[in-house]
């Protein structure tokens, strides 16, 4: 107890009134702090438990000498608590204001009312001590709900880089891809997209804060951090891959491929390969975005990469045999024929010469490769090794025979 007889007589005033300060400082915070006036985060009888709490740990430290060591154990549960129920830290401490200040108002009046100069000593003496209490609580919660919320967040952020993962590997089959999608906020009535994009530097990030950006204009979306790439599934109504598409490009540092839109999540592992594709048929140190095509061969193409190794041997090796300046116009001009609707014109166009030298290049190809432009099949032939050789060529991974 302290040793001022007065100060004495307000903690002993003080006491049995606990439960009526109580329940002033809990009306006041519903009154006044609106996060706290909804059953959630914070329950009634939390709130209340939580005031009370504090009320008695601050009476009771009034009876305390200034050397006295302080028992913080009240608003470091108090921190641990608020910060798992996500409640923001400027309510809370605004919470603790109006506990404190319900003390010292209730005090002020009792000292004012019993008009006795001891006492009005007594609590001028006291109100360095409350307040510097009241700090030093304030602190330690402060301290403990953001040490809270660190754990959480690195809980977190390892349970949802697993979960990302498991939609990447396709771990546990189609049901487990939807509970794995739900649990990320990816929205089951919306199409995906997987992006890839090479890191600016061993596990360094080329599309910075993107989860925010994707969330500040309505994108739900998951990624996670691998060495050399980070990739991400994004969820995009139809309407809005080319705003994803802007959105990436303005921001990303490197290469980014975007796979094919899908519509369920089990499909995820196959969209990521094509994802990845769409980086390796960009020239390598540029930066940009490529959007893998919709075609069903070149999604083979790009998931059975031996496959695409042999049959761009197969159908092309005679040209790829050929001295590299011979070779890449000759492939550069059937890549042009084959993505302007086989149109030499259009083609010609695109590579900035006559219709005619298209068509001349293209007539060498087929007598280099014995394939012709005019058969169907060997057309699909000659179409399919183009998607294969350029998936294939930025990896690093040119068919033998290449120069």
């Amino acid at each position: 107890m302290p040793h001022d007889p007065a100060l004495q007589q307000l903690v002993a005033w003080a006491e049995p009134r606990l439960p009526a300060l109580t329940a002033a400082a809990y009306q006041t915070i519903l009154e006044r702090v609106p996060a706290y006036g909804a059953a959630e985060p914070v329950p009634a009888a939390e709130l209340r438990r939580s005031v009370e709490e504090n009320l008695r740990f601050l009476i009771g430290a009034l009876s305390s000498d200034e050397g006295d060591e302080v028992d913080l154990r009240t608003p470091i549960a108090t921190g641990q608590r608020r910060a798992a129920a996500a409640m923001p830290l400027p309510e809370v401490l605004r919470a603790y204001r109006l506990v404190f200040s319900t003390l010292w108002d209730a005090l002020l009046a009792r000292v004012r009312a019993a008009e006795d100069p001891a006492l009005s000593e007594a609590l001028f003496v006291a109100a360095t001590r409350l307040w510097q209490l009241a700090d030093e609580h304030a602190v330690a919660m402060t301290e403990a709900y953001r040490a809270t919320t660190s754990r959480m967040l690195v809980r977190d952020q390892r349970r949802r880089s697993a979960l990302v993962e498991a939609l990447f590997l396709g771990t546990g089959g189609t049901s487990s891809c939807w509970e794995a999608a739900s649990l990320l906020g990816l929205p089951p009535d919306c199409g995906f997209v997987v992006v890839a994009a090479e890191t600016t530097g061993l596990a360094v990030e080329s599309l910075a804060d993107i989860e925010q950006r994707l969330a500040q204009r309505g994108l739900a979306s998951a990624w996670r951090l691998m060495p050399a790439l980070q990739v991400g599934i994004v969820a995009t109504p139809g309407e809005r891959e080319a705003e994803l598409v802007t959105l990436l490009a303005e921001v990303g540092t490197s290469r980014i491929g975007v796979s094919p839109r899908y519509a369920s999540v089990a499909e995820t592992p196959r969209s990521l390969q094509l994802a990845r594709a769409a980086i390796s048929v960009q020239p390598r140190g540029s930066t940009g975005v490529h959007v893998f095509s919709s075609s069903p061969l070149a999604a083979l193409m790009a998931c059975d990469p031996a496959a695409a190794d042999r049959l761009s041997l197969d159908v092309l090796g005679a040209a790829l045999a050929l001295p590299a300046e011979d070779r890449d116009v000759l492939l550069q001009t059937l890549h042009a024929y084959l993505d302007n609707q086989a149109s030499a014109e259009q083609a010609a166009r695109v590579l900035h010469c006559h219709a005619n030298t298209v068509r001349y290049r293209l007539r060498r190809l087929t007598e280099v490769t014995g394939r012709s432009l005019q058969d169907p099949y060997q057309l699909a032939e000659l179409a399919a090794a183009s998607y294969a050789v350029r998936i294939r060529h930025e990896r690093g991974s040119q068919p033998a025979g290449g120069q």
